[in-house]
């Protein structure tokens, strides 16, 4: 008898675990080939995190984990894509930064401007060599993107300074996809 997956996010995990799985990749089949940015908003502990998970390992090419769903035979499992998966945290700059600068190293690039110490301008340089090196567009996942605005709402400081980064940092989403 398979297990229910109370409280996991990670489609891998939950795969490996050989717990009850609804399979929705009929659905994310059609969203990759009908679009190229979406926002999902949901309310809290609606699978927005298991899905974003489900569309790392389908864009990583980790093929073994879709056996027996709809997407398995339809998927081209060669083609691996380069995936920049944020699930946001505190302290938000710094944890921004270094998340880039270990995405750059895991896929031995350089990133020239990073001096500038303007996230985004490292962001758009990330995604740009992802692609150079790689040849395929970049997959660009955020989980809980606005967790930091909302864990300070009540400082309106902090608060502003959150906005005002996260504001930049995904502007350069819009411009690297023009």
């Amino acid at each position: 008898m398979q297990k229910l997956p109370l409280g996991t996010q990670a489609f891998d995990k939950l795969r490996n675990a050989d717990a009850v799985y609804i399979d929705k990749t009929e659905h994310i089949y059609n969203l990759i080939n009908n679009g190229s940015v979406y926002f999902f908003s949901r309310p809290r502990r609606f699978g927005k995190s298991l899905l974003i998970s489900t569309f790392k390992e389908l864009f990583n090419a980790n093929k073994d984990l879709f056996k027996d769903l709809y997407i398995y035979n339809k998927w081209n499992w060669s083609n691996k894509y380069p995936v920049i998966h944020y699930q946001t945290v505190d302290q938000l700059e710094v944890s921004l930064d270094k998340f880039l600068d270990d995405i750059a190293t895991r896929e031995n690039i350089t990133l020239e401007k990073t001096t500038t110490r303007l996230i985004s301008v490292k962001f758009s340089e990330l995604i740009e060599k992802l692609h150079e090196s790689t040849s395929q567009q970049v997959v660009v996942l955020i989980d809980e993107y606005d967790k930091p605005l909302i864990d300070n709402l009540n400082d309106e400081e902090i608060y502003k300074r959150i906005k005002k980064i996260l504001h930049n940092f995904y502007l350069r989403l819009y411009s690297a996809r023009a």
